[in-house]
């Protein structure tokens, strides 16, 4: 017998109820602690980089590989959750994340240090509070299903508001190495308790037809956007990609670009907090946004003022310019993550949730990984920051053109159903 046919299974009037906004509740709780593995290394970058005499490049490692064990984690995490539900998956998580920071904390070089990072903290950790976790919430609501995923979403940027300047604090009193064990008991001693709150499995993700599985798809339409599938898949990794590629330089190098800029690491971590604090207004805007227009064109949309942000980036290096460039670039693009995970759920069945969110976060944290290293290495070459910038405009303007074209068959397929009623 399987773990999931032990588990209590909702009734179908907790969709959108009680059951579904306290279940959202704990799950932005666990955003919050588990999302600390991709914001603590931004912080102690400069710490790490210096302990261990690397180059700004190699130093951007550990996220690197950060991001790519989050991407690959939510990929397979999402596979099991969409078998057994996300309990289990989340009280593991907790586990290693802490182990991850335990073995960080002991690091004798930075190759042990992002291994740590990629592995234990990403891949088996903190990859479950990301795509799975979105998705089981999609789950339990219909009507608010854009708002729901969005404030699920903002976990990520609760911790992006707290955790760094929680870091820089223990940096500044204890040192890099004793704040990762810190951190390590915090996630054990919290997250293992929050997961047995989450052992109810959601109507949407029980089978219609008894044991022998799931309905295959919500509705009749088997080619969403008149595209197959995996074309659509195709089509939303690549926007993924570019989209976090461009988002990347100022969410993993701003620490580090203030401290080059005579600013301090304590001036950037503040932006850094401004940029995400602020980013969950955009999400939950974006929630509301969703509902009524679709998550394509709500993409689209944030997308295009993630684009005005970074071009800002490129007017001013002045102290003042930087801490309003970091607040409009969190409220412009913080909505972006979550539209992956609504637009999944509006052209996919639930059977699949966990699994396609987690491979379009996939594209989204390879984006991140790529991002984050490119402008590290982009700085060695450079000795600048600008071209950077650069960089990470023409990969917005990939993001613009791939949503765009996603848009447009959207919007004509609207069209000629329209002439084919009347």
């Amino acid at each position: 017998m399987s773990s999931s046919s032990a588990e209590p299974v909702s009734a179908a009037n907790d969709i959108d109820g009680p059951a579904a906004w306290f279940r959202l509740l704990v799950a932005v709780a666990l955003g919050t602690i588990g999302g600390v593995g991709s914001w603590s290394v931004v912080v102690v970058l400069p710490a790490v980089q210096a302990d261990f005499g690397v180059a700004r490049g190699d130093a951007s490692l550990p996220y690197t590989m950060a991001m790519i064990g989050l991407a690959v984690g939510g990929v397979f995490l999402g596979k099991v959750t969409d078998r057994i539900g996300i309990m289990l998956p989340v009280a593991g998580a907790g586990i290693m994340i802490g182990l991850g920071y335990l073995v960080a904390g002991l690091a004798p070089n930075i190759w042990i240090f992002a291994l740590a990072h990629g592995l234990f903290i990403g891949m088996v950790g903190a990859a479950v509070v990301l795509g799975p976790l979105m998705a089981d919430v999609s789950l339990w609501f219909n009507r608010r299903r854009g708002i729901a995923v969005a404030l699920c979403a903002c976990g990520n940027y609760l911790a992006g508001g707290i955790w760094p300047q929680a870091v820089r604090f223990m940096l500044d009193a204890y040192g890099w190495r004793v704040t990762h064990f810190i951190i390590a008991g915090i996630v054990v001693a919290t997250m293992t308790p929050l997961a047995l709150l989450l052992r109810r499995r959601a109507p949407a993700a029980v089978p219609a037809a008894g044991p022998a599985g799931p309905v295959t798809r919500p509705r009749a339409d088997a080619m969403p956007l008149g595209l197959p599938p995996n074309v659509l898949m195709a089509a939303l990794f690549v926007a993924g990609v570019a989209c976090c590629v461009a988002m990347a330089m100022p969410q993993v190098h701003i620490v580090a670009y203030c401290a080059d800029l005579g600013y301090g690491v304590a001036r950037g971590a503040e932006m850094l907090s401004l940029m995400l604090g602020l980013g969950i207004i955009s999400r939950i805007g974006t929630g509301f946004i969703a509902d009524r227009i679709g998550g394509l064109a709500a993409l689209l949309l944030a997308s295009c003022l993630q684009g005005v942000a970074l071009l800002l980036f490129l007017t001013s290096s002045e102290l003042t310019s930087l801490y309003i460039f970091s607040a409009l670039f969190g409220l412009f693009q913080g909505g972006i993550i979550p539209c992956y995970a609504i637009i999944v759920r509006e052209y996919f069945p639930p059977g699949e949730a966990a699994y396609r969110v987690g491979v379009v976060l996939m594209a989204t944290l390879i984006g991140m990984a790529l991002g984050g290293w490119l402008s590290g290495v982009i700085y060695d070459l450079t000795r600048s920051y600008q071209a950077a910038f650069v960089n990470g405009i023409l990969w917005n303007a990939v993001n613009l053109t791939t949503v765009g074209w996603l848009l447009w068959r959207r919007e004509r397929l609207a069209r000629n159903a329209a002439l084919q009623a009347s």
